[in-house]
């Protein structure tokens, strides 16, 4: 039942809004217990009203009983003080009066249609045996009530038992006592109540549509705040502190906008290095070309070395283009990777064989320790291009004759590699800076060697892509230890 309702609320648009239900909810906060409330009021009125009715009727009918007795009307019923009395009552109450004696025989009905009749029924009985009963039929509009004639002067000890064919009470005075007027006044008092209840539910729309107004105002005034800055009016943080619900809205988008701002000066920062990078070898071959041709009769020589120099320019160019079409794939969507169960063992070890040459030309040992067999869902290409950039960078920015340790290792969830070194190491003000695109800690020292600034971009890339963490400590002129991180099974 609950979800269907949820369903019905999701369907109908304008439920959907804070504002309608809080409406909603303050409406049928007023009207329900105004409802209730007047419901109950009646219904006191009526039990207090045909409470009072029944005792005044049986009062009056115990005098009347003592009456009966006193003028032995239930031998003789031609006393006409008797008579008259019951003809009164009965105009009284605008009701019937039975007259009953101890064998259940009508003698005395004030309508004159039940004279001489029996009457047995589980009231008569119980009322010969001296317990009077009252019975309000509120359908028909009557209250029926039944009076034992019994001698007031005499006492009848409580758990008295009647005698066998015998009786406690002389007779019964069967009632029956119109509530027309009862139901009149429920009637005036249920119209008067109505009117009260609308002009009531009048005020509790105006207040329920004011404090749904008043209450949903935050929200409208950080919708507001969100267009302006959407729109470009602004770009300033916003603050709307009315709700705690409000402030860590506003706080989330803070935070969003923040990150955006972050993203937005990084990549005007990126584009910028972009075009510092790509322009600096155009520039160094334009010169080397524009040397050459203001030369007459160059040298073979100078012009081999000058197209030597023109061709490493158009290398290292080629080399920054092919790093930033690497590091685009690699902003594309962890569900663009090539998952494969791939051993990660025999994966480092054919990333270090295609290294060692390029080390053992600057006198590196890579030493390589496997702690324990590794099989997981990689994505081949995207891990052995993250890897091979940490050894790269570790054999590059190590010192002469140094080394290059390449670790292993698993538990029952990840993976992790390991990748330390004895080189020139990074100072500890750079460390949060080594993951930016075109970030170098040496410029001079980089385009030596023929960095690009992107490689641990991509290594950090293509590790998140994967899950996974990348973390790295350093000490100047001691070494680097970055260790990787990655689940066994890729996460779906």
């Amino acid at each position: 039942m609950f979800s269907k309702c949820k369903n019905y609320l999701a369907k109908v648009k304008i439920l959907r809004s804070l504002k309608a239900r809080l409406f909603l909810i303050i409406l049928l906060a007023g009207i329900i217990p105004s409802v209730g409330m007047r419901h109950a009021i009646l219904q006191n009125y009526e039990d207090r009203a045909v409470s009072v009715r029944i005792a005044d009727v049986q009062n009056q009918f115990k005098i009347l009983a003592n009456h009966l007795l006193t003028y032995s009307y239930l031998h003789d019923t031609s006393s006409d003080i008797v008579n008259t009395e019951l003809e009164q009552l009965s105009n009284l109450y605008d009701g019937r009066v039975l007259v009953i004696d101890k064998n259940f025989k009508v003698i005395k009905d004030t309508y004159g249609i039940s004279e001489g009749k029996t009457v047995i029924s589980e009231e008569v009985i119980r009322c010969l045996k001296g317990s009077g009963s009252t019975n309000y039929d509120r359908k028909n509009g009557y209250i029926e009530i039944t009076t034992p004639i019994v001698d007031g002067t005499l006492s009848v000890p409580a758990g008295t038992e009647e005698k066998e064919g015998g009786s406690l009470a002389e007779g019964v005075l069967l009632t029956s006592v119109s509530t027309d007027t009862i139901t009149t006044t429920l009637e005036i008092l249920n119209r008067k109540a109505l009117i009260v209840e609308i002009i009531a539910l009048i005020f509790i729309i105006a207040i329920a549509f004011v404090l749904s107004s008043l209450l949903t105002a935050p929200f409208e005034r950080v919708t507001q705040a969100i267009n302006a800055v959407k729109a470009g009016f602004t770009d300033e943080q916003i603050s709307v502190n009315d709700y705690v619900e409000t402030e860590h809205i506003v706080d989330a988008f803070n935070q969003l906008l923040g990150r955006m701002k972050t993203l937005d000066d990084s990549r005007q920062e990126f584009v910028s290095n972009v075009s510092h990078e790509l322009k600096t070898p155009l520039t160094s071959m334009k010169v080397l070309a524009d040397s050459l041709m203001m030369q007459e009769e160059v040298p073979v020589e100078l012009y081999k070395e000058f197209m030597t120099d023109i061709a490493n320019e158009i290398e290292r160019e080629n080399k920054i283009i092919n790093d930033l079409l690497s590091l685009v794939k690699m902003d594309k969507k962890a569900a663009d990777l090539n998952i494969d169960s791939i051993d990660i063992n025999d994966l480092v070890e054919l990333i270090l064989k295609r290294l060692r040459p390029i080390a053992r030309k600057q006198g590196i040992e890579i030493i390589y320790e496997s702690i324990r067999p590794v099989t997981a869902e990689v994505d081949e290409v995207k891990l052995t291009q993250a890897l091979s950039n940490l050894v790269e960078n570790a054999v590059k920015y190590n010192k002469p004759q140094g080394w290059v340790r390449v670790t292993l290792d698993a538990d029952h969830q990840f993976f992790s590699v390991e990748v330390s070194d004895s080189g020139i190491g990074i100072p500890a003000e750079a460390l949060e800076h080594i993951y930016e695109r075109f970030y170098r800690v040496d410029k001079s020292h980089s385009r030596e060697i023929g960095g690009t600034g992107l490689g641990l971009a991509i290594t950090r890339s293509a590790v998140l892509m994967h899950r996974g963490s990348i973390k790295v400590s350093s000490e100047e002129e001691k070494g680097t230890t970055f260790t990787v991180k990655i689940p066994l099974i890729h996460p779906v």
